[in-house]
């Protein structure tokens, strides 16, 4: 083992996996099968190796990696739209949304260990679905991540149809043989209607997601029901899209139909952003006209104000768990499909 501090000098020549193997005091087949991306090497190893790859200036020769464990080495988050996104080639839409930053800090987290690359796409066309498809089968990447974003994708079905190692952040809309991590939605939504309930609020309301996502059909299921339990039969809903905009103009509708009410649940963070804004001008008093619930625990919640009591939806955890659910769908083909459900939790804050 060398000195702390510094790197490793091998002199003029291009340091080798021997050089690695020396550094690291293991031995050079141990090296190989961590670069190689080779499962079952103890963690401590694999987080020795990495330091002298580092320690010693190695550059991996990805070619000659590929060419040994039929891989690219590299693995597709993709994000499939209904919009080909052509006029916005640098994905502002993107990068703009905090749950996507969530998932891809999720991701990294294990991929960067793993020694294997993340590619971003999105694609909003049946051509555009069609091609990706294509690229995977010819090795583009090992295996995607989709962020499914239309109520009747058919991304899922061709993956799978195709043989190409995938997980989905999120239940598929319709019943596909594809690996999936989610959120107990259900859950958490009637968590919020037992915190508004458990506040004295008599008159609730929702502003939901669009009514044909999955995750915004079980937050509304999750919602109705427990409200039922407690004997009200009928809840006020109107639709937004999962923007700030959509939650404004929700709350401005809900007020307008319903001006007596006292408690609202919002299906996520950036929509309950809107609706502040909307019971701001209406000269509400958030939380003592109104009390606000949101749901996802991001940014935007710890930002707002007053800052949000909303459900909180594990991003990042659930992304890491995709990708390691990936990375052995990579190495084994022939494992059975599964999922992944996390739980979720109410974080109180001043909204409600």
């Amino acid at each position: 083992m060398t000195a702390a501090g510094g790197p490793v000098r091998v002199g003029d020549r291009v340091p080798t996996l021997e050089d690695v193997a020396r550094v690291a005091g293991v031995s050079r087949a141990t090296v190989s099968r961590v670069i190689n991306g080779i499962r079952n090497v103890d963690p401590q190893l694999h987080e020795v190796v990495w330091h002298a790859v580092g320690q010693t200036g190695y550059v991996p020769n990805r070619l000659a990696r590929s060419l040994v464990t039929r891989r690219s080495g590299t693995v597709a988050l993709v994000v499939s739209d209904t919009e080909s996104h052509d006029d916005d080639p640098f994905m502002g839409r993107f990068f703009a949304d905090p749950y996507f930053g969530r998932v891809v800090g999720g991701l990294m987290s294990v991929l960067r260990t793993a020694g294997v690359q993340l590619a971003l796409q999105m694609v909003g066309t049946d051509q555009q679905r069609a091609r990706l498809v294509g690229d995977l089968r010819n090795g583009q990447a090992d295996g995607v991540v989709v962020l499914s974003l239309p109520a009747h994708d058919p991304l899922p079905r061709m993956l799978t149809d195709a043989g190409v190692p995938a997980v989905m952040i999120g239940r598929p809309a319709e019943p596909v043989p594809i690996n999936y991590v989610d959120l107990a939605n259900d859950t958490g939504a009637g968590l919020a209607a037992d915190h508004l309930l458990g506040r004295g609020c008599r008159l609730i309301g929702m502003i939901s997601g669009p009514a044909d996502v999955p995750a915004s059909t079980d937050r509304i299921s999750g919602f109705r029901r427990t409200m039922a339990r407690h004997g009200h039969a009928w809840v006020p809903l109107v639709s937004g899209n999962f923007t700030q905009d959509s939650g404004e103009h929700a709350m401005r509708d809900l007020l307008a139909a319903h001006p007596g009410v006292d408690g609202v649940f919002v299906a996520n963070d950036l929509m309950a952003l809107g609706a502040l804004t909307a019971l701001r001008a209406a000269g509400r008093r958030v939380p003592d006209d109104v009390a606000v619930v949101g749901f996802d625990d991001s940014s935007a919640a710890v930002a707002a104000s007053p800052a949000l009591t909303t459900v909180r939806h594990p991003l990042e955890d659930m992304a890491a768990e995709s990708a390691r659910l990936l990375l052995g769908h990579v190495e084994d083909r022939n494992l059975r499909v599964s999922s992944v459900i996390y739980e979720p939790e109410l974080v109180v804050r001043q909204s409600a």
